[in-house]
């Protein structure tokens, strides 16, 4: 069993990197850009292929968890033996910008396309967050809050998915309460407010327990399906939104984030209780449409070593109207990157501690 954990943990990674790195490559090739590099996966190369026709190197290296398109100028003018026209820095700004952003379009394309396959083969549900039952002897039962009921907001927090809920419901607060309002079946609104219990799982650690349960009603019809696809787009994008958020205000703990021993143990987990065939491969193309838009969101945040860095200093040089620092830019990205590596170096073994 944990050699097919493995290698789908491989397969989703791979295929993820692989359309994000195909966006920058496809691009830059378009405006004519000179790429050296099209590597997936890092580390030392365990296969390669040099194009007789353009010389570009294809490379699969050892360790998959990412990849990258090594162009000419993707700063300043590295070799001089590439004519000027076909190095990144020397074309226009938005053509630069295009190259930059391409990965995180593939990786949404990527999450949209399957999201519409699962809705395919699998099902498209009712994303609204409506309350199918509530618990006795739980917060939640001893509230106003009954069957059919739909939460609005969470601590004055608008929501419209049950995914947003979800990821309020993480959040700390102050006191330890949280409010929920609440639109009843009779069409009247209400704000109620409770602390949650706090039990342990069986490994331990503490969780908050409301004591509801949500409805997600199956839809049908080849428009409903669509139409699931992006609101389940739009839902994830919000939810990470808001973990990110979370994460840099102190609401969800760091303990929260995951590295690549944590998404194997979730690869895992997966696998073993999926069961039949069909549901792993739903299970699947779900697990790959949250990393694939996650990758997605935080490759384009303005962070120097991301996408998003890049593309916020072409938007700086923009307004200047002035290459930026060639030595400044290139430390900015250089620290940043180091600082990713030291995070997920912690991250990683923080997940090796949990599962012992």
């Amino acid at each position: 069993m944990w050699i097919v954990s493995i290698l789908l943990f491989i397969f989703i990674l791979g295929i993820i990197v692989l359309f994000h790195e195909l966006g920058h490559f496809l691009w830059a090739r378009k405006f004519g850009v000179f790429i050296y590099e099209f590597s997936i996966g890092m580390g030392p190369i365990i296969y390669s292929h040099t194009s007789k026709k353009d010389g570009i190197k294809y490379n699969i290296r050892a360790l998959p968890i990412g990849g990258f398109v090594q162009m000419a100028g993707e700063v300043y003018e590295d070799d001089k033996k590439v004519p000027k026209e076909k190095c990144l820095c020397n074309k226009p700004i938005w053509q630069r910008i295009i190259v930059m952003a391409a990965g995180v379009v593939n990786n949404f394309i990527m999450a949209i396309i399957l999201l519409f396959v699962f809705a395919l083969i699998y099902k498209s549900t009712d994303l609204t967050p409506v309350v199918s039952d509530v618990v006795e002897g739980y917060p939640m039962a001893e509230s106003n809050i009954r069957k059919g009921d739909i939460i609005t907001a969470v601590n004055g927090k608008k929501v419209n998915t049950l995914d947003e809920t979800q990821i309020l419901l993480y959040y700390k607060t102050k006191d330890g309460k949280y409010s929920f309002t609440v639109k009843h079946t009779d069409g009247t609104k209400e704000t109620v407010k409770m602390s949650p219990k706090v039990e342990k799982n069986e490994k331990g650690d503490e969780t908050k327990v409301f004591g509801v349960q949500f409805e997600q009603k199956e839809t049908h019809g080849f428009g409903n399906k669509i139409k699931f696809t992006f609101q389940k787009f739009g839902a994830i994008v919000s939810q990470m939104w808001l973990t990110l958020k979370g994460l840099f205000t102190g609401k969800i703990s760091l303990d929260n984030l995951s590295g690549p021993v944590g998404i194997y143990t979730v690869v895992d987990e997966v696998v073993k209780e999926s069961g039949k065939a069909l549901y792993l491969v739903a299970n699947v193309i779900n697990l790959t449409v949250l990393l694939s838009i996650n990758v997605g969101i935080i490759n384009i945040l303005p962070i120097p070593a991301f996408d998003g860095g890049h593309i916020l200093f072409l938007i700086i040089e923009k307004i200047k109207g002035s290459p930026i620092n060639q030595n400044f830019e290139n430390w900015c990205h250089t620290i940043f990157f180091i600082l990713l590596m030291l995070l997920i170096i912690v991250v990683t073994i923080h997940d090796i501690m949990r599962l012992f």
